[in-house]
């Protein structure tokens, strides 16, 4: 493979368009695209998509139709107008291997610009470093995939088979970007996403739970507290049994891409409200937490495994085991996902990576939830996590990409395309 001549122009070419790869970067981070303000950014790419060829799609996802759709997440007050996806489409023949991208635009909030040490919206290559708000997470990622195609017809190099690009909205919130990229009917041989990951082959992602515990106890006057039963106390007893099912789910649940299973299975309440008035015993305690999913886990039974869990630990309790806490799931609620370590696709990054850098791939899983979960579960597309973004860089403030990493991403993909859409 190494002495194709083709690969090695696609190698050249890429080198020679480090200056444009790093720039077009540079202008995505200069795009305010924080979660819900994806309109310009999207106007642009798709500008960038008709001048490379492609046939583009743009368009605003229905809430009402995404509603009917099982693997839907409903929250109250979202909306979608004014932030549309947008894909790119390279056709090809049927008869070769079809290939998807996907990656989201939108980026968590910047503010104060007083922490940063350099604008959040830069876009400035700085010793070997792009920096900025979604450098990292993901805009570097959508400025591979997106380099990668454009150097392969540059050179003439046209993908015999489809290549789709996508461009999606509200992942920092939801996902439900892509699942509407699902139901309109997306799909491929199979995927990359180019979340965050190090430049690690990530077949696997984990799955992400939030839930709300809602615990009651008796009221009375700060003067006559003796008869009352503090929900501040049973919700302190309910968190620590949180705590505890953390520590057994960590001993009884394994997976082969997670040897330290600890960064995949956090449990634990990470909001605690009680109380109204500081002269008043409180009445109710409000516990909100998140729980992570190893990828083969079954959501419905997660949640009812975890209610079942609270009930139980009340039962020990004279107060509780008559007045058991409500306890429901809202906000992120989202599957893992994960396709075989040999599948076809994950053995192409590997491989490509390999030959770019002379390293051996790390095979890892993701430790955070992705849109893999829509795109493998509901979409019919076996989807790999590659991307160049660093993880440590992920939501961080002064947040940056190394140049090096997006050009060995925008190599690596360019020769899996050029590989696969035969």
């Amino acid at each position: 493979m190494a002495t194709d001549p083709d690969r090695a122009r696609i190698l050249r070419a890429v080198d020679e368009k480090t200056d444009e790869i790093a720039g077009f970067l540079g202008r995505l981070v200069q795009f305010d695209s924080e979660t819900g303000k994806e309109g310009p950014i999207q106007g642009f790419i798709a500008e960038t998509l008709r001048g490379m060829g492609l046939e583009v799609d743009q368009w605003v996802p229905d809430l009402k139709e995404l509603a009917k759709h099982p693997a839907y997440i409903p929250a109250e007050g979202r909306d979608f107008s004014g932030r549309p996806n947008v894909v790119g489409v390279h056709r090809g023949d049927a008869k070769a291997r079809s290939l998807l991208f996907n990656g989201h635009v939108d980026t968590i909030p910047w503010e104060p610009v007083s922490e940063w040490e350099f604008h959040p919206l830069s876009g400035e290559l700085k010793a070997g470093r792009i920096l900025g708000r979604g450098s990292s997470d993901m805009k570097g990622g959508l400025a591979a995939m997106t380099m990668a195609l454009k150097v392969l017809l540059a050179c003439g190099l046209r993908p015999r088979g489809a290549v789709t690009l996508e461009y999606v909205i509200d992942e920092e919130l939801s996902g439900l970007g892509t699942l509407a990229c699902v139901t309109r009917g997306y799909k491929a041989d199979a995927g990359i996403s180019l979340e965050t990951s190090d430049l690690h082959v990530q077949p696997a992602c984990i799955g992400r739970l939030w839930f709300v515990v809602e615990v009651r106890g008796k009221p009375a006057g700060i003067s006559r507290r003796w008869e009352a039963v503090s929900a501040m106390d049973k919700g302190y007893k309910v968190a620590k049994a949180v705590e505890d099912l953390e520590g057994i789910r960590i001993a009884e649940l394994t997976h082969p891409l997670y040897p330290d299973n600890r960064g995949a299975l956090p449990c634990a309440v990470g909001r605690f409200e009680a109380g109204t008035f500081p002269s008043a015993t409180p009445d109710r305690a409000l516990l909100r937490g998140s729980m992570g999913l190893m990828p083969q886990e079954d959501i419905e039974r997660v949640k009812r495994d975890f209610a079942a869990f609270i009930r139980g630990v009340c039962e020990q309790d004279p107060w509780l085991k008559y007045h058991q806490p409500k306890v429901w799931f809202e906000g992120l609620i989202a599957e893992g996902a994960e396709i075989p370590r040999d599948h076809p696709i994950v053995t192409a990054v590997a491989n490509n990576f390999r030959e770019v850098t002379s390293r051996e791939p790390v095979y890892s899983g993701r430790m955070g939830a992705a849109d893999t979960r829509y795109l493998i579960r509901h979409g019919g597309t076996p989807t790999v996590i590659f991307g160049p973004g660093v993880t440590a860089q992920m939501h961080a403030t002064n947040e940056w990409l190394p140049l090096e990493n997006l050009v060995i991403a925008t190599k690596t993909l360019a020769l899996t395309i050029h590989d696969w859409c035969r």
